[in-house]
């Protein structure tokens, strides 16, 4: 007779086949081959509860492998998460909880948002290290509130892109004990065997990363899968790795093992016969027997005590250490103390001024006493953004408690780091890189930004004012690159005291990530007692300067060019030309103000506009209209003294001058 176990397994295939199908897309041959590996985790290892998906002493779960959804659907609706049986038929479609890939956000048990291969590796290493960061500060004797561990699946193609090297090199450095992830070794991509393209041993790959290493033969022996995690969980100093090789779509007698498996359903009758193979009715879809579905989710309400243990636990600890589960509890529940804001400096008005990037390290350590969870680091540039916090150690393999991160010449993994970092409550991580570098971290931004997380980017080296390390360093289309990204908001302050305002704005934020966009050369810091306050780049756009009565021109820009146009302003005064001065450090927080605001900022009907940015002129008709014009980069920079390149390049108050008097003709 068989167990209910295997009888569950099957379920979860026949499940997988039925829905894609039905969606008539999607990957059908993943999911029945891992069925057996998530019994195991959902039944056996894992601590969740259904009813509470985002208790904070839970196992998190990542599957690196999104196409693979249909089997996290499956157990999640099989162990009593807010999903239907509807629900997973609808898969793939509009407004469906389950939707082609995984989401975060859309279905509760979701971690994280997958897809792109070896993303969700990486994010899974982020989640890691917040964890034991947590765990580091929060934790004491007889008090392990933070020991959860990172469970995750991962498939030949996470292991094939570049940002899963980065992160399993990171991870090993770090010997983060508390990953434990499963290596789907099917052996199947969607142009054929992984032996075209694939063929190093990744057992000692992982091994030279200084990973745990298991190997399991079979990937339907449960109890070989079971026994490898548990060696994994008793492997406390190194990230652990599990090999399993698995059958894709193991039960469809003529494509396991094939590449037709993998992208596209079944067929009808490819589907009738797994049925009959695993002995379902062909001729039904859909059908989970009560015997299975009570099984699962007598596994899931096992979750309600596991919560409650921990509940019970941590009322001791809140008695005992009160101040650490006040802290905790606010930043979690993403407020920030009281007077934090205090701490923000106010840089004294100075014709020399300092760069952007030095001022957002001199309000960094400003602030950080106060935001004891603010962790973050560089992609080993931190000396050239300014990113260290000075009065605190570093993360390391033997200081999980440290506060400054160095995410080594790893930009792509930085940003998936930072994104599962930022997906543990409480944590407030930033991560910073030269700005033509953020190119290498477009993957992870564009997913913060589907998700609607707060990793912090911060972004030096802004300009072709950089100078002498040229063209290849010198970034000119990023800005309307990261612009052109729904939810991520840029900011590029144009000197200290927008930066340390920037802070304040980004700290406050939500929705999505925040950009800073920072300059490596000084910048003139305004008088803020001449003009206006610095404290208004929370509205995106204002008016910095103005003149008596209507202007003829308005001149706007964000960054270092802004101080080229108060320079402009006052010389076309003397020429009795009456022109506003607008300070544009955001697009995104301008567009979100009111109209009335807008109007004020920039009326209608005054069309002679100017815009002023050393980066791509493009996006920017949208605020200078028809009559106006850009001063912007359309080619890429030179190697020479950052400001011989910007006077080159027509940032100059010459320039400026030039081209407004030309829109007033």
């Amino acid at each position: 007779m068989e167990s209910i176990e295997q009888l569950g397994i099957n379920t979860v295939r026949v499940l997988a086949a039925d829905a894609v199908q039905k969606a008539n897309s999607g990957h059908p041959g993943t999911p029945m081959g891992l069925a057996p590996i998530g019994d195991v985790l959902w039944t056996k290892v894992m601590n969740y509860n259904p009813q509470d998906p985002e208790w904070p002493g839970r196992d998190r779960f990542v599957l690196s492998c999104g196409h693979a959804c249909m089997l996290q659907y499956s157990f999640l609706y099989l162990t009593g998460y807010d999903l239907t049986m509807d629900d997973i038929k609808n898969f793939r479609q509009l407004h469906s909880k389950t939707a082609g890939h995984p989401e975060y956000g859309l279905l509760a048990g979701i971690e994280v948002t997958t897809g792109p291969l070896g993303q969700g590796f990486a994010n899974g290493v982020g989640m890691a290290i917040a964890q034991q960061f947590l765990a580091s500060r929060y934790n004491k004797p007889g008090f392990d509130i933070f020991d959860y561990k990172i469970y995750g699946i991962c498939s030949d193609g996470d292991l094939m892109e570049g940002v899963s090297a980065e992160a399993g090199s990171m991870a090993g450095h770090l010997k983060l004990g508390n990953i434990i992830f499963l290596y789907d070794d099917n052996k199947i991509t969607i142009e054929g065997d992984t032996s075209i393209t694939f063929s190093e041993d990744v057992t000692e790959r992982f091994q030279a990363y200084g990973w745990h290493v298991q190997s399991v033969t079979d990937g339907n022996d449960t109890d070989a899968i079971y026994t490898a995690i548990q060696n994994a969980k008793n492997e406390t100093k190194r990230p652990s790795i599990i090999k399993v090789r698995t059958h894709i779509g193991f039960g469809s007698p003529n494509k396991v093992d094939t590449a037709e498996a993998h992208g596209s359903a079944l067929g009808k009758d490819e589907v009738r016969l797994v049925k009959e193979n695993f002995g379902f009715d062909p001729d039904k879809s859909f059908v989970v027997s009560d015997e299975v579905l009570d099984y699962y989710r007598s596994k899931g309400k096992a979750g309600i005590k596991k919560e409650q243990d921990w509940k019970d636990l941590y009322t001791k600890y809140k008695e005992k250490y009160p101040a650490e589960a006040a802290e905790y509890e606010l930043f979690s529940a993403g407020k920030l103390p009281q007077g934090w804001k205090d701490d923000i400096p106010v840089f004294k008005a100075d014709a020399k001024g300092i760069a952007t990037r030095k001022a957002s390290g001199k309000t960094l350590n400003a602030i950080a006493a106060k935001l004891p969870l603010l962790i973050g680091g560089s992609a080993d540039l931190a000396p050239s953004t300014d990113t260290n916090l000075n009065d605190y150690q570093s993360f390391t393999d033997l200081n999980h408690s440290g506060r400054n991160f160095h995410f080594g010449i790893r930009e792509h993994a930085m940003g998936a780091v930072l994104n599962g970092m930022a997906l543990t409550k409480g944590i407030i991580p930033y991560g910073a890189t030269f700005f033509v570098f953020s190119d290498y971290m477009r993957p992870p931004v564009r997913l913060a930004a589907i998700m609607k997380i707060r990793p912090i980017f911060i972004y030096t080296h802004d300009s072709i004012g950089l100078g002498e390390d040229g063209t290849t360093h010198q970034p000119v289309e990023q800005l309307i690159g990261l612009r052109s990204v729904p939810h991520v908001t840029v900011i590029r302050p144009a000197d200290a005291n927008e930066t340390a305002q920037a802070w304040r704005v980004t700290l406050e934020h939500s929705g999505g990530p925040v950009a800073l966009i920072l300059s490596r050369q000084d910048l003139p810091i305004i008088d803020q007692n001449k003009f206006a306050k610095a404290t208004n780049v929370e509205k995106g756009a204002y008016i910095l300067s103005d003149c008596e009565g209507d202007p003829q021109l308005i001149l706007m820009g964000s960054g270092s060019e802004v101080h080229l146009l108060l320079e402009a302003q006052e010389k076309l005064k003397q020429e009795s030309i009456k022109v506003r001065v607008v300070s544009f450090p955001s697009w995104e927080l301008f567009d979100t103000q009111s109209e009335e605001y807008k109007e004020k900022v920039l009326p209608k009907k005054i069309r002679k506009r100017l815009a002023v940015e050393a980066g791509s002129p493009i996006g920017w008709c949208k605020y200078v209209t028809d009559d106006g014009d850009v001063i912007g980069i359309d080619k890429f920079g030179e190697s020479a003294p950052g400001n011989e390149v910007m006077k080159e390049y027509g940032f100059s108050v010459e320039n400026v001058i030039a081209k407004g008097k030309a829109l007033l003709k």
